[in-house]
């Protein structure tokens, strides 16, 4: 048996026996579940994250998702097999790394791929024969292959023969009642065919099903087509609301209509623009990555646009509303119903509320929030707030000339609202049916 044979064979045992240890690096929205998944198999899991903040509330038993009960916590904690850490010498320890770090956009819109990059260096000072590493950060390419690999291999290790090297990106969607991380098929890509078997190996001890692809370029790529999909699509629509909205036809009843088709259509919905991790960033992934390629996105590109003027579109809306009232939004007080980025989570990335307040803010309106999942604004890349959500009573409904449904949380009585407000701009159709003159939907 060859030398590379006999470290494929040897981690493949410690991964069926349960012997391996498992780092997650990056314990947020995709890492911390990861752990748990893991913790339930039977692995000892180190997690590695450089806020102190997380892992003292790890250790404390205490939660920082909302989706992830405080007693998930403690559960993990009970079996003793869960290690949460800033100290990153920890790798050492461990025999499979799982990247679950940010990949944001920059100031121009670009790729910023600085903490895959970073946590590669790190890796690679604690790299030994045998390690498994895995990136879940959603990127372009050719970045497991072309960005990471080369940093791995300067200590003179070769993926597929000394380590092994493979991409399978996340599918998380927080608070998802009929899908979670062990029920979510996973797609995984390996550098070699031998690093394709042994991270779905891996995988296959806690995910319902592995989805093998033919390399890490194709794991890469299959992550931005779901969202570019979507991207694209919730373009369309909002495109269309407001065009229907010029002829007096409500979208959200045409959606309806057409949904009841039982093929050849799936519906997406209109809102104040995108919001999350993925939808509003992946797309200029491959947008930029193509430019190397001489090539133009234009479908992406336009979906693109569309999705980032909607917050312009609401606030021209919402001032267009004032004015019939006889209103000016100078001064106009302004209430903005949630914050997070979709109904029922405490995510606040990238969500269309924060450039709403922003530029509510910038016409010189006086906006506050409320939000039962976020009770204090953080500070972000983008956006510095300092915002505290304000009680959502009778009393302070009927302070603002304007409430503002962003985000539409199932715990909100919309009766009540509408009833107790002088005017409300529905974004989500979170009011329905509801008749009333009040209601404005944008």
């Amino acid at each position: 048996m060859t030398r590379e044979a006999e470290t494929l064979k040897k981690l493949l045992l410690k991964i069926e026996q349960r012997t391996a240890s498992v780092g997650i690096i990056g314990l947020g929205y995709v890492g911390l579940p990861l752990v748990l998944e893991f913790i339930r198999a039977g692995f000892v899991v180190r997690g590695l994250d450089l806020d102190d903040r997380k892992v003292s509330l790890l250790k404390q038993g205490k939660s920082y998702i909302k989706h992830i009960p405080a007693e998930k916590i403690r559960a993990m904690n009970r079996t003793k097999r869960f290690v949460p850490t800033t100290d990153f010498s920890q790798i050492e320890r461990t025999d499979c790394i799982v990247i679950c770090v940010p990949t944001p956009l920059n100031e121009h819109r670009e790729p910023d791929i600085s903490y895959v990059i970073e946590t590669t260096k790190t890796i690679s000072r604690y790299l030994r024969s045998g390690h498994l590493v895995i990136l879940e950060s959603t990127t372009y390419p050719g970045t497991t292959d072309e960005d990471m690999r080369p940093i791995l291999e300067k200590a003179g290790l070769k993926a597929g023969k000394d380590f092994f090297l493979a991409f399978s990106p996340e599918r998380e969607d927080p608070n998802n009642p009929h899908f979670s991380t062990s029920t979510i098929p996973k797609v995984v890509g390996g550098h070699t065919p031998a690093c394709l078997r042994v991270a779905r190996t891996l995988y296959d001890t806690i995910i319902v099903r592995t989805v093998p692809v033919s390399s890490t370029q194709v794991a890469e790529a299959s992550k931005l087509l779901e969202n570019i999909y979507r991207a694209v699509n919730i373009a369309l629509v909002n495109e269309l609301k407001m065009c229907f909205e010029r002829m007096g036809i409500n979208v959200w009843e045409v959606i309806n209509a057409s949904k009841t088709k039982p093929f050849g259509f799936q519906p997406f919905y209109p809102g104040p623009g995108l919001g999350g991790h993925c939808i509003p960033i992946d797309p200029f992934y491959l947008t930029w990555k193509a430019r190397e390629f001489d090539f133009s996105t234009r479908f992406i590109e336009l979906a693109g646009e569309i999705n980032a003027s909607m917050p312009y579109y609401v606030v021209e809306k919402v001032i267009e509303s004032l004015n019939q009232k006889g209103k000016s939004i100078k001064g106009a007080r302004i209430l903005v119903l949630g914050l997070a980025y979709k109904k029922d989570i405490d995510d606040v990335r990238e969500s269309p509320s924060l450039k709403l307040i922003t530029l509510l803010q910038q016409k010189g309106a006086k906006v506050d929030y409320n939000d039962p999942h976020v009770p204090r604004t953080h500070k972000m890349r983008e956006y510095d707030l300092n915002m505290a959500s304000v009680p959502l009573t009778q009393r302070n409904l009927k302070k603002y000339d304007c409430v503002l449904i962003s985000t539409d949380h199932s715990s909100y009585d919309y009766r009540f609202i509408v009833k107790n407000s002088a005017l409300v701009v529905d974004t989500r159709n979170a009011t329905g049916k509801m008749r009333s003159a009040k209601i404005i939907r944008a």
